[in-house]
């Protein structure tokens, strides 16, 4: 059996889970989100908890098991707590700030990137004098938010020579020695 799958899913107070037609919808002080269960899963409301469960040991039935558990679950703690990463730009002259939702990228090209953030997402940037530029980003939502953290760091990936680009905050970038240490 899935280890995953088979773990029930505490529902916090303030939160409420409603079930119709294999649509999971989930509301708390963060939001609300909702998502498509495979019909071959089923999804049981015991009280304050949450159960997914499986009607045989097929293959597919026990890889959806976990998944679809495992998307439940990034629910519930999304509405509730909220999920927040941050990524930091690391190289001289790489800047960002934002207005509103469009943060604006200064990252070495010949001209600025301009990127356009959905509502769900809130945005902040820090810029302090000696420290690398900060976005931090928090959502309901982990799918999006991994999403987005990933188009931005698309922009300029760390690179392994002089560690310059957009990383997650605490990341660590292994270093290559250059052509010159050969010699």
């Amino acid at each position: 059996m899935s280890r995953i799958g088979k773990l029930p899913i505490e529902i916090p107070a303030g939160v409420k889970v409603t079930i119709d037609n294999n649509v999971v919808t989930v509301k708390g002080p963060q939001g609300e989100l909702t998502q498509a269960i495979d019909p071959l899963i089923s999804v049981e409301l015991d009280g304050a908890v949450l159960h997914v469960k499986r009607p045989n040991d097929e293959k597919e039935s026990r890889a959806k098991h976990g998944l679809y558990r495992a998307l439940i679950h990034n629910m519930v703690k999304g509405v509730s707590e909220g999920y927040t990463a941050t990524l930091e730009l690391v190289g001289v002259g790489y800047r960002v700030e934002n207005q509103g939702q469009i943060l604006n990228f200064a990252l070495g090209y010949t001209h600025p990137i301009y990127l356009q953030l959905p509502a769900e997402v809130k945005v902040e940037t820090k810029s302090e004098r000696n420290q690398n530029p900060q976005i931090i980003l928090k959502s309901a939502d982990k799918q999006l938010l991994g999403q987005i953290c990933a188009k931005i760091r698309s922009f300029r990936k760390p690179e392994p020579y002089k560690g310059k680009g957009i990383r997650f905050q605490g990341e660590v970038v292994r270093r290559k020695a250059g052509k010159s240490a050969g010699k």
